[in-house]
């Protein structure tokens, strides 16, 4: 072959090699640019990931926040940062806030230590284009009054209903909201958990005084509030002796319808009282035969419930038969609902717990559960008096032993003034009624959320002129509907507190100190404990 030849060969094969790796370069192009298109439109379209910047729908989802564990019970718990920047260095708590929701212990003043960030999430665009919104779906839309913003809420009420707020309960067209199962467990707020137990309770910052035992014998009973250590309650007496404790408020945390633990608690004693409450606790039953039961009140109708207990010589089993009653204004209770009697299998632990929310009364024993309906109407649980604060009893007869005993109340929707003196929109006596393509939406930390009961302005249209009602969310502000937590807050690497300290000393004056102090105290570890979904609306009234 001539060198004339090969050199034509060559030069035909290196053209030949740059138009294919200009090719795999347009080819790739192609790709990214796709890819940046596919990406473009499932966010604006399909799904966005959003930031959650205020503690409005505490403790569902969380803005920026303290993560809290109360130092001498060990009880953890979130507290508000109040701010949506999130500086890179320990902070300051506000004096006195900060109290625990199980032992009621203020924070002592001075506690300093680095904010976390709010909780990130996925929300699901245009849902609604397909599916209509359902109650107690938590949406995200553009804020009535200023567009530009995304608030995020509880859808409470749909066009065409009437809504007002009773007692902390929403009814809808005049019957009672209930929420559903998955979303009520979300909602519940602790009380008092008798499993964590305070170490100094001799220091007087325990509700203002030294914290003692708050469940209390009424006379002539003989609980053992120490019978295996502090967190067991035992009973040793005759089959048909019944013996009954109470819940002491003057002791622990009471039923302040706006104590939150997320929020400020030194102004937020006392009435409205939250009456819808759970109780529950583990029990061995195995040792004899006798009765346990818990009993609460919500205004001037005591509700209990109770199971007998026999051992029917087979084993390890017992005959149980279950029962809920009502007293009225001190009358004698009478049945709502008993269940025929049944062989249950014991257990070292029983769970027993009582709940009565949304006007139902739900008791479980075991795998058996009995479900009483109070009404829907207003007045089913009797004369509606936030005044009145309910009581809490355990009681018993036999040989038994109680673990992890626990209260907790329902989510109580607040009805504040507005600015002018007025009452806020959907408050008692002042129902709200929607109009086409309106909805109604509130914050789960209802005492510290700016939402429809408090939007005193018109919103502003697409034109720029104040064309929405006070109150409402349009329609066409619907962004969609929130689904995940991707993203909560998290923890920071275990490093040496000397390190901290002195990256910290250094940082005013040194950049490099700043930046490695940041770096050092960011919380780049999530708690996957926390990622979770996020439950929308299922019940009654969608």
């Amino acid at each position: 072959m001539s060198p004339g030849k090969t050199d034509k060969s060559s030069s035909k094969e290196a053209v030949e090699k740059r138009k294919e790796r200009a090719a795999e370069i347009a080819n790739t192009f192609e790709w990214l640019i796709t890819a940046f298109m596919l990406a473009f439109v499932f966010r604006a379209f399909v799904m966005e990931a959003f930031r959650i910047p205020t503690g409005s729908m505490a403790d569902t989802l969380k803005g920026a926040h303290f993560q809290l564990c109360c130092p001498q019970c060990g009880y953890e718990y979130e507290y508000n940062y109040g701010r949506e920047q999130v500086p890179n260095y320990d902070v300051y708590i506000e004096p006195g806030s900060p109290r625990c929701p199980s032992c009621g212990f203020f924070l002592p003043d001075g506690t300093r230590m680095p904010p976390a960030n709010g909780d990130r999430i996925l929300v699901l665009k245009c849902i609604y284009q397909f599916l209509e919104p359902k109650h107690w779906d938590v949406v995200v839309f553009k804020n009535p009054g200023e567009p530009e913003q995304n608030f995020i809420k509880r859808l409470i009420a749909r066009p065409g209903e009437k809504v007002e707020i009773i007692d902390g309960d929403i009814y809808i067209n005049g019957e009672i909201s209930r929420k559903p199962t998955k979303i009520q467990q979300e909602l519940w707020m602790t009380v008092y958990e008798n499993d964590y137990q305070p170490v100094q309770p001799e220091m007087r910052r325990f509700n203002g005084h030294r914290w003692r035992q708050p469940f209390r014998n009424i006379q002539g009973s003989k609980w053992d509030f120490n019978a295996a250590g502090p967190t067991v309650f035992g009973l040793e007496s005759n089959p048909d002796d019944i013996h009954v404790m109470f819940y002491d408020t003057k002791l622990g945390n009471d039923f302040g319808a706006e104590n939150c633990a997320y929020n400020p608690s030194r102004r937020h004693n006392g009435p409205p009282y939250c009456s819808d409450l759970m109780v529950r606790f583990y029990a061995n039953l195995n040792e004899s035969d006798g009765t346990v039961g818990i009993g609460m009140s919500k205004y001037k109708t005591r509700y209990r419930a109770w199971v007998d207990f026999q051992k029917d010589g087979e084993g390890e089993a017992l005959t149980c038969e279950m029962a809920i009653a009502k007293s009225v204004q001190g009358q004698e209770y009478k049945d709502l609902i008993r269940m025929k009697p049944v062989r249950q299998a014991t257990r070292k632990g029983t769970l027993f717990s009582f709940t009565n929310v949304d006007h139902q009364l739900v008791f479980k024993f075991g795998d058996k559960v009995l479900r009483y309906d109070l009404g829907s109407d207003p007045e089913a649980a009797g004369q509606v008096n936030g005044n009145v604060e309910p009581e809490v009893r355990i009681f018993g007869s036999g040989k038994l032993l109680l673990s992890h005993i626990a209260i907790s109340r329902d989510i109580y929707y607040t009805t504040p003034v507005q600015q002018m003196g007025e009452a806020c929109f959907a408050s008692t006596d002042h129902p709200f009624k929607l109009g086409a393509d309106e909805f109604f939406v509130l914050g789960d930390n209802s005492p510290a959320s700016l939402d429809s009961r408090l939007w005193s302005n018109k919103g502003i249209g697409i034109n720029g002129q104040r064309v929405y009602r006070p109150g409402i969310v349009p329609r066409d502000y619907l962004v969609g509907k929130a689904v995940f937590v991707y993203w909560p807050s998290g923890f920071e690497f275990l490093w040496p507190r000397e390190l901290k300290a002195y990256l910290l000393k250094n940082s005013w004056q040194n950049r490099l100190s700043a930046v490695m102090y940041w770096l050092v105290s960011f919380r780049w570890i999530p708690d996957v404990s926390q990622m979770r979904f996020i439950y929308g609306g299922t019940g009654k009234n969608n």
